[in-house]
């Protein structure tokens, strides 16, 4: 034992740092405290980057370190996300039969008609902490998403501590899930084991999905198993996961067109595309059945008018946008957020069909490195950008030869300087800098594998 700890002591003493420094994030840290914030964060990549670079062949000695410092959250209460008292509202009220896409919780509080039969333990506490926004709106987690929050309260009793402790047990299931078949990925690719430590151990990743509740990996180690199994043939199975991991987060639908070539250029055009037809078909089947116990024509009205928001009312964090928005006031001195925002979809849609149609996809690498455009064009479209959603390139990005991702992945805490003492204001010059990083080394990126093609075919 004691020669084991003398010959790995560099990894284990930075990942006893990293401890110290995540526990302080969990237990010692206000969000308004951005200077804090951000020297922790720094700190922790710096460390991690070490760790991964000298000793990422030590597989099981770097997922030790991983689980390790997730458990340091397991009783914390997330301190930079209020989501997650949304996220124990709606599971009280799905683990009572209760349909959460029905009311608000403003209604609810308010004694509206639709809520006199329902009672939620701590309902003062969960409506205040969520705020005003996720209090007056209608939910807009999807249905497996909803299973996940009942479980929570139906096996954390009536503590919020105890649901919040649940939550964060299945996230740390799925980023082991992800651990799995990464690794498989990666071997079945010929490519380092290694780079799934830069997900599994990412501080990004610890912080935002383990210690604040976000659901993103749970919707992730869906699609890579979904992924994972199609790279071996089972495309049935594969179109049932992908369905699921879609009814977690709705992002994956983004990548539907996609498979295409994937499966038209497989064998006899008939065959593939057969196969393509009824993988799409149970894809979509697997959604609608995850969403039948709570199909209503209000349910329709309230989760479309939910989403809605996210393009034509949200503004968090975006990067072309602000420089439309910033015209549009210039010019004609009103936000064009409801214009962009129903122009946008149509957009991201046009440029993932080019993705789909103009660019070879035939082997599962390449429909991953598709999958990675197609979410870094729609993020750079998009209104809004919380830092969690960057897991998703992120993880992509491990299965390709492009890294901005995981440059994202350091680079978005900066968007936490929105949240000061004196409310929320964006630094719209740490915005700037976020973005011309992160677009700054994707251009390098793609100039340098563009010159290394250009070199191997002149030689």
């Amino acid at each position: 034992m004691f020669t084991y700890l003398k010959t790995h002591s560099a990894p284990i003493i930075f990942a006893l740092v990293c401890g110290l420094l995540y526990w302080i994030f969990a237990y010692e840290l206000e969000r308004s405290d951005f200077s804090k914030l951000i020297a922790l964060y720094t700190g922790l990549f710096f460390l991690t980057y070490a760790i991964i670079r000298m000793h990422g062949w030590n597989f099981w000695l770097l997922v030790g370190i991983g689980i390790a410092l997730r458990f340091i959250f397991l009783p914390a209460i997330p301190n930079l996300s209020q989501d997650f008292f949304r996220f124990l509202w709606d599971g009280q009220l799905v683990s009572q039969g209760v349909n959460p896409y029905l009311f608000t919780p403003d209604m609810y509080m308010s004694g509206a008609e639709i809520a006199s039969d329902i009672n939620l333990e701590h309902a003062s506490e969960l409506h205040s902490g969520m705020g005003e926004l996720s209090a007056g709106h209608f939910s807009n987690y999807p249905p497996v998403n909803q299973l996940l929050f009942a479980i929570a309260s139906l096996l954390g009793g009536k503590s919020i501590l105890g649901s919040v402790i649940v939550l964060r047990l299945l996230i740390i299931l799925a980023d082991l899930g992800i651990l799995y078949f990464g690794k498989k990925l990666l071997e079945a690719f010929k490519l380092p084991v290694s780079n799934v430590f830069w997900y599994f151990l990412n501080p990004f990743i610890i912080l935002e999905l383990t210690g604040n509740l976000h659901f993103e990996g749970v919707m992730l180690f869906f699609l890579l198993a979904s992924l994972y199994l199609l790279q071996r043939g089972k495309w049935f199975t594969a179109a049932l996961l992908f369905g699921v991991s879609v009814s977690v987060k709705l992002i994956p639908l983004l990548f539907l067109p996609l498979f295409y070539q994937y499966f038209v250029d497989k064998g006899l055009f008939s065959k593939g595309f057969w196969k393509l037809k009824y993988f799409f078909w149970t894809v979509i089947g697997t959604v609608i059945l995850t969403f039948l116990p709570f199909l209503s024509s209000e349910f329709i009205s309230n989760f479309t008018a939910t989403i809605a928001l996210w393009f034509q009312d949200f503004e968090f964090n975006a990067s072309l946008f602000y420089i439309v928005r910033w015209i549009g006031v210039e010019i004609n001195g009103w936000d064009p957020i409801k214009i962009v925002g129903k122009i946008t979809p149509f957009i991201v849609l046009a440029f993932v069909l080019a993705l789909a149609f103009f660019r070879s996809n035939k082997n599962t690498p390449q429909l991953i490195t598709a999958m990675l455009w197609s979410i870094a064009g729609y993020f750079l479209l998009s209104t809004t950008i919380h830092p969690w959603y960057v897991a998703t390139p992120l993880v992509l990005c491990l299965f390709t030869k492009y890294r901005f991702p995981i440059l994202w992945s350091a680079a978005v805490f900066l968007s936490y300087s929105a949240y000061g003492e004196s409310g929320f204001k964006e630094n719209l010059l740490l915005v700037s800098l976020e973005y011309t990083i992160v677009l700054g080394y994707t251009a390098w990126e793609l100039w340098k594998f563009r010159q290394a093609k250009v070199g191997t075919t002149s030689s």
